[in-house]
């Protein structure tokens, strides 16, 4: 059985050209032609040219592929053989670029747009990015999650500066609150929860009270999250939690 020079186009997902030039320079000439002088290629056409195709793919130059099929001290299977160990390195070369690029979409993934030395002066040691996978996990699909990186992406180093800074007076504040025996579920506390509402809706997205509640959990439930409240002070993840719980009650009441 043999094929027109378009099936085999198809086939392989090259051009008609290609193969022309193919023939045209001896790579690939066709086994059979048409009574009307058309080309026509048999399997063993084909299988020669998937071995082209292999080759090519790998980066080798045409010349250098003409070499290698017409070694007469080469067998098939060694093409194969040779073919597998060159794709094997090239999957593995592969595998840590994807890797490399993998751990930069991980750095971008908060949008956060600052030199090192930008970010270490708005965070020290802090990596700003340190939640960011599980951030990306839980709500990567959400309309939140999307605003929230769009406007991240926007922010300068003073932005960072400024948004650091209330986050410190409101733990200062909050750490104050805890310290007079203030409850999670009295007045004050409840507006420091609603406060901490409103900096998530000021600066990353509109936080409605039932997302607000699932954040409270989650800063209970996420020991990562835990730490870093309960480092303004001990307790305040509970405290904050429970603040939260009863500040949503008394808005959707």
């Amino acid at each position: 059985m043999s094929y027109s020079v378009g099936q085999v186009a198809g086939f392989a997902g090259v051009t008609v050209r290609t193969l022309h030039h193919y023939d045209g320079i001896g790579l690939l000439v066709p086994s059979e032609r048409s009574h009307a002088g058309h080309r026509r290629y048999g399997d063993e056409d084909l299988d020669r040219l998937q071995q082209i195709l292999f080759y090519r793919e790998l980066g080798f130059p045409l010349d250098e592929v003409a070499a290698l099929l017409d070694d007469p001290e080469t067998d098939p299977r060694a093409h194969l053989r040779r073919q597998h160990e060159l794709l094997t390195a090239r999957i593995e070369k592969l595998q840590k670029m994807a890797a490399a690029v993998e751990h930069a979409m991980e750095a971008r993934t908060m949008g956060i747009n600052l030199t090192p030395e930008e970010r270490f002066e708005v965070f020290g040691d802090k990596d700003p990015e340190e939640h960011a996978e599980e951030a990306e996990r839980r709500w990567g699909g959400t309309e939140a999650y999307a605003e929230s990186q769009r406007r991240a992406a926007r922010y300068t180093k003073d932005d960072w500066k400024r948004m650091q800074a209330e986050v410190a007076s409101w733990g200062e504040r909050y750490d104050a609150l805890m310290a007079a025996g203030e409850p999670a579920t009295g007045e004050r506390a409840m507006d420091m929860a609603e406060e901490h509402r409103q900096h998530i809706g000021q600066w990353f997205y509109d936080c409605s009270y039932e997302m607000h509640r699932g954040l409270g959990e989650m800063y209970m439930s996420d020991e990562r999250f835990k730490e870093f409240y309960d480092s303004m002070r001990p307790g305040l993840a509970e405290h904050l939690r429970d603040a939260i719980t009863a500040n949503a009650a008394r808005h959707e009441a």
